[in-house]
């Protein structure tokens, strides 16, 4: 039996909630993550963190740094560094695009997202520029209001 290509979303591991306060988020691409079977496993169990990471273009290949992917108790002296670089596997006509897109406007790339789909591991990049601190308060303002006006509503 094959599998359809829109395969859902199956369950989501992590997510970057900073990276939308800190950023605006202009692009986004799916990557697959190079891991260990003792890293697999820790997400799957719920064991990692994208707070404070991001993804690095080097040598034509994409990085994942500072993902915190917690030790998998059962793995014992086969265990990961928890903080280790990690290869994202995008193709190389997305890594350019990418590139370009990085060199031109000052642009960062942040995962956002972390997730099962398929039975494989995928990370959400996005492409983002950093806002200013008198756009964040704007946004911290207009969360305030629509939460206002939802609970006038009931």
């Amino acid at each position: 039996m094959a599998k359809s290509a829109d395969e859902k979303i199956e369950k989501i591991v992590a997510e970057n909630r900073k990276a939308r306060h800190d950023y605006f988020f202009l692009d986004f691409w799916e990557a697959g993550i190079a891991l260990k079977g003792s890293e697999v496993k820790s997400c799957r169990g719920g064991n990692c963190n994208l707070a404070d990471s991001y993804a690095q273009i080097k040598n034509g290949e994409c990085w994942l740094l500072n993902a915190h992917i917690a030790i998998y108790p059962q793995a014992n002296q086969f265990n990961h560094d928890p903080k280790r670089e990690r290869k994202l596997l995008l193709h190389k006509n997305e890594i350019f695009r990418i590139l370009g897109k990085m060199k031109v406007g000052g642009f960062t790339l942040v995962p956002v997202k972390l997730y099962f789909k398929g039975g494989k591991l995928k990370v959400e990049l996005a492409l983002a520029k950093g806002k200013k601190q008198y756009d964040k308060r704007e946004d911290i303002k207009k969360r305030d209001i629509d939460r206002e006006m939802r609970r006038e509503k009931f």
